[in-house]
């Protein structure tokens, strides 16, 4: 069992309407994410090219930033605001897929095409969630 998991499953009262499964995924894939973003923007600024992977810099560092916020956000179910859940799902939905998106034009980095994985996991993670509330 995974620590979110493990987390949710001690939580003393109920969850709510999200479906546990789904919840422990999107945690996961957000965590994961947000390190993978951050390790793809930090590799770009290495790479020779770094004028050409600005944007990319750029999208890596906003994505990584919603995905933890969202995470971190998933895991608290104290005084539940299912809008602001759904909200933040959404945007860390539509970061994952412009980084995506983004990595995917510099598929010559590997990082960027792991980047770019991650980031598709959790677009899909974020997209099963909202589906469930």
């Amino acid at each position: 069992m995974t620590v979110a998991a493990e987390m949710l499953r001690t939580y003393p009262k109920n969850l709510g309407p999200a479906d546990r499964k789904a919840l422990v995924e999107c945690i996961e894939a957000c965590v994961e994410c947000a390190q993978s973003c951050t390790a793809c923007a930090d590799a770009c600024l290495s790479e020779e090219m770094v004028a050409e992977l600005t944007k990319c810099i750029r999208t890596n560092l906003d994505c990584a930033d919603l995905c933890e916020t969202t995470g971190r956000i998933l895991s608290r179910h104290t005084g539940y605001d299912a809008n602001l859940t759904r909200a933040t799902l959404e945007a860390c939905r539509t970061a994952c897929a412009s980084c995506a998106d983004e990595c995917e034009k510099h598929t010559m980095h590997e990082h960027c095409t792991v980047c770019a994985a991650a980031c598709r996991r959790c677009e899909g993670a974020c997209a099963a969630l909202l589906a469930t509330l």
